[in-house]
């Protein structure tokens, strides 16, 4: 199993600029890696509330994160729940949140996950275990009309007709229950020339899984729809995303905050990883890195 490493790392705590005597806020922990230059940075006092839906992640942030002591608290939740949490515990607006909405190498290499194609485990793909319908409820699930919809709006799939007509044509006669069961049959429905592409014919009906399983992109624009007031003046919102969709909605909602006045986009173009990132970590070529700053509110 690879190292988790995470990606952007050095840009993503330089935007966040991170400082002593504040509170940050990360809201998808992963392996804990941004996690912990963060607090390496905001060092001797700064402290960090970090976030994740999945518990493994939050086990092994807890790990990586356990020599900082009482400036890390570690939360089991979604980041879109960030602001009412926080609320809990006396916090109110933060320095800075972050938020990196790509898959850890811990989910990806676990075959047990079902996130990735390239490894046969169980067809499930829930960050967190306990809650909601599987892929394998979905595939098998659906109707024939809403697996198709699924695959072109979150999938961008453009042979999404094909490959739901293999699955309905093959799940009549048994449940498909695995990873490679479904990129099989992903495989074998598009044609010889888009099997040997750039990327994996699979990845895109996967991708469109995974968002439905776990609400991705519900929960980053209910995350996006108050970040604001959760923020102080002088405060810094970073976001690194992995494909068009997400990186459509932090777009937008950037613009939107800065038309309304509520601060201004601090990277004109998204932040991405330099060839040597993309060299030793190939996972990371498709990062896209935002950054907002709330400016302070006006006073008459």
């Amino acid at each position: 199993m690879a190292a988790h490493e995470s990606v952007l790392l050095e840009e993503a705590v330089e935007w966040l600029a991170p400082r002593p005597n504040g509170v940050i806020v990360d809201g998808t922990l992963g392996g804990g890696g941004h996690a912990r230059r963060i607090l390496e940075k905001s060092a001797p006092d700064g402290r960090l509330v970090g976030f994740d839906r999945d518990p493994g992640a939050i086990r092994e942030a807890r790990r990586v994160l356990a020599g900082f002591g009482e400036r890390v608290m570690v939360i089991h939740d979604n980041f879109k729940n960030v602001r009412n949490r926080i609320a809990e515990f006396g916090i109110g607006r933060v320095q800075g949140m972050l938020l990196d909405l790509g898959l850890s190498s811990l989910q990806l290499d676990e075959p047990g996950r079902g996130f990735s194609f390239k490894t046969d485990g169980p067809l499930d793909m829930r960050m967190d275990p306990s809650e909601g319908p599987s892929a394998a409820d979905i595939v098998n699930g659906y109707r024939e009309e809403e697996l198709r919809e699924l695959l072109w709006k979150w999938g961008e799939e453009r042979f999404a007709r094909k490959i739901v007509g293999r699955i309905v044509e093959t799940r009549r006669k048994k449940k498909i229950r695995s990873t490679f069961e479904l990129a099989a049959l992903v495989i074998s429905s598009v044609p010889a020339s888009y099997r040997y592409g750039r990327i994996h014919p699979a990845t895109r009906t996967f991708q469109a899984l995974r968002i439905a399983v776990n609400e991705e992109l519900r929960s980053l624009e209910e995350f996006l729809s108050s970040v604001t007031d959760g923020l102080d003046e002088g405060a810094r919102l970073v976001i690194i995303s992995f494909h068009s969709l997400e990186d459509r909605i932090v777009k937008n909602a950037f613009r939107n905050f800065q038309k309304a006045g509520e601060g201004k986009i601090l990277t004109k173009k998204p932040v991405t990883p330099s060839e040597a990132e993309m060299s030793r970590n190939p996972r990371s070529r498709s990062a896209k890195l935002r950054a907002f700053l709330k400016i302070a509110e006006e006073h008459s």
